[in-house]
């Protein structure tokens, strides 16, 4: 009796899916894997339907870059009944590359990564359930992804992001991505969150920007404040002080959880 409640307790165990995941996520499109991280709940059900943040980090970070930054996001996911899934996105500014067949991580995140998070977890699988944002290199993503796919993410934010990327042609490999801005300065027009104002349609979607104020970024931000004010959009925008830190980013996380938060529970 003993032996088979001991295999039944290892069985349980081993049946039990661990709270901080590890993945290797086949893209099509690049035709390679992407690593990424994934926090559950520790209370997860299958038999739920949870919300999902996806956490992009900045240049020069990786899948593990935002548990590094917020070691309680497993607390949080408990707390909140939320999922957060961390990718990689390398050096790609959450873009598809124009130059480089191997960095499409737009279609990436929008498409390949949620649609294999809603295959293979418990989610609340449509943009209601779904928001985005980041930290500098991912707030710009965080942007660029919700505003350009608002079917896929119903709310998205940015963290000290690079809203306006023209300010800084050399910097942070960008011009790796889509070629010299003096060579050209149309795509890197075409490839900068604060111009898809012009062709925003939808004003559904739920928008959060942080940023501090001795923030290298803090100008192009407020830009982008003021134009989504003069065209209408709704969004909320923080400032405090501080500069572009890691620090500032997990302190930003909280704040921007509670305004996706209150998405989720509007749409339910």
């Amino acid at each position: 009796m003993k032996q088979i409640l001991t295999l039944i307790l290892l069985l349980v165990t081993l049946a039990a899916p661990a709270k901080i995941v590890q993945e290797e996520i086949h893209s099509d499109k690049m035709k390679r894997s992407i690593p990424c991280l994934i926090v559950l709940p520790d209370d997860y059900d299958t038999r739920c339907s949870y919300p999902v943040v996806y956490l992009l980090h900045g240049y020069g970070g990786n899948q593990n870059t935002w548990i590094r930054t917020k070691p309680s996001l497993n607390e949080i996911a408990t707390r909140d009944s939320l999922i957060f899934v961390c990718p990689d996105g390398e050096s790609s500014w959450y873009w598809d590359s124009p130059t480089q067949p191997q960095s499409q991580f737009e279609t990436f995140v929008s498409h390949e990564l949620t649609a294999y998070i809603d295959r293979h977890y418990a989610t609340r699988a449509c943009r209601e359930g779904r928001a985005i944002t980041g930290f500098s290199m991912g707030g710009h993503g965080g942007l660029w992804l919700s505003m350009r796919h608002p079917d896929i993410f119903g709310a998205g934010g940015s963290i000290s992001g690079g809203v306006d990327i023209r300010p800084f042609p050399n910097n942070w490999k960008m011009k790796e991505q889509l070629g010299s801005y003096t060579e050209y300065p149309e795509r890197w027009d075409a490839h900068t969150v604060i111009n898809l104002l012009d062709s925003f349609p939808d004003k559904s979607l739920h928008i959060v920007i942080d940023c501090g104020y001795a923030d290298f970024f803090y100008t192009v931000n407020q830009k982008l404040h003021y134009e989504l004010l003069r065209r209408n959009i709704p969004h909320d925008y923080y400032n405090r002080p501080g500069r572009h830190t890691s620090d500032y980013s997990a302190n930003a996380l909280d704040y921007q959880l509670l305004f996706f938060n209150k998405y989720f529970e509007s749409e339910r």
